[in-house]
């Protein structure tokens, strides 16, 4: 905007140099909103605080781990807060050196623990304010978050055999062998994702998909009623694309009508992003979080 202010006051600038300027200055700001390139903060505060899982915080007497799975939603875009949280009892999995860490925004982090150097856009996901909630209905818990999720993945790259489902297994193996010694467990699975398979060609494979993934991480982790608990994507885009966004959220509500030990939550509602129409606030991330706790106690048991 103060470019295309610049552009207005400019006196000496023809009129047909300033409306062709203005025009390409416009039509490069919608574009970029359109195409969903709305910036994320870059995370600040390095580094990251290693957490020693063979020991309980104190004050609890368990360690339940948690996959979030899916696409850029789930990893979160929301802009950070200024201080990062360090809650002892969450900790988180980093994506690139698969060691245990102090849980704080972004969650999905890649660039390195210490310096953030090789950062992406991950911002504020869902996952923390879910832990919370979830910690503060089980006063004794500990929580292990994986974040797993790839901004624009498809379903078909998270089923068995594929790399991001293939990698979702063996990090929640590692989870697991690494968490030995508390005897940690497995609790459920976070599905944040549709937006990539949401047209006219994908979405009546979309449901024999979602259900052969999650029969598929059930029998490969030995867990055959692991809860599992999906979101409705972003309702925000216009025509014709919002028909195609509807479908696939009345697919992902569908869910435990044709899985067992599965819920969906409902976010069609929140409406509130980034400035791109896809990607949710940090408001709606975190009451997508509550949500997503909400659910996933009605499936799990003490």
């Amino acid at each position: 905007m103060h470019l295309l202010m610049e552009l207005r006051f400019n006196k000496r600038m023809p009129m047909f140099r300033l409306i062709t300027a203005s025009f390409v200055f416009l039509s490069t700001a919608l574009f970029a909103q359109r195409a969903g390139k709305v910036p994320t903060p870059p995370p600040t505060k390095p580094p990251l605080q290693r957490a020693d899982v063979s020991k309980l915080p104190d004050g609890t007497t368990h360690l339940d781990i948690y996959l979030l799975c899916g696409q850029s939603n789930m990893k979160g875009r929301g802009v950070m807060p200024d201080e990062p949280k360090r809650d002892p009892r969450v900790v988180m999995m980093h994506r690139g050196d698969d060691q245990w860490y102090l849980a704080r925004h972004p969650l999905h982090l890649t660039g390195d623990a210490q310096t953030f150097k090789g950062h992406d856009n991950a911002g504020v996901g869902p996952g923390l304010t879910f832990a919370e909630v979830m910690l503060n209905q089980d006063k004794e818990a500990a929580i292990a978050l994986v974040p797993c999720a790839v901004g624009g993945s498809s379903i078909k790259v998270w089923q068995k055999g594929a790399k991001l489902y293939e990698d979702a297994v063996r990090r929640a193996r590692l989870a697991l062998s690494s968490t030995a010694g508390v005897k940690a467990r497995i609790r459920g699975i976070l599905w944040l994702q549709g937006e990539a398979n949401a047209n006219a060609k994908e979405l009546p494979a979309y449901e024999d998909l979602l259900k052969a993934m999650i029969e598929a991480f059930r029998s490969d982790l030995g867990l055959p009623e692991l809860p599992f608990i999906a979101c409705t994507i972003g309702e925000m885009q216009p025509e014709p694309r919002l028909k195609d966004l509807m479908a696939m959220n009345q697919l992902l509500l569908n869910l435990p009508n044709r899985v067992k030990h599965t819920q969906c939550v409902d976010a069609r509602e929140l409406k509130t992003h980034i400035g791109d129409r896809v990607h949710f606030d940090t408001a709606a991330q975190e009451e997508m979080g509550r949500r997503f706790a909400a659910k996933m106690t009605q499936l799990v048991q003490p």
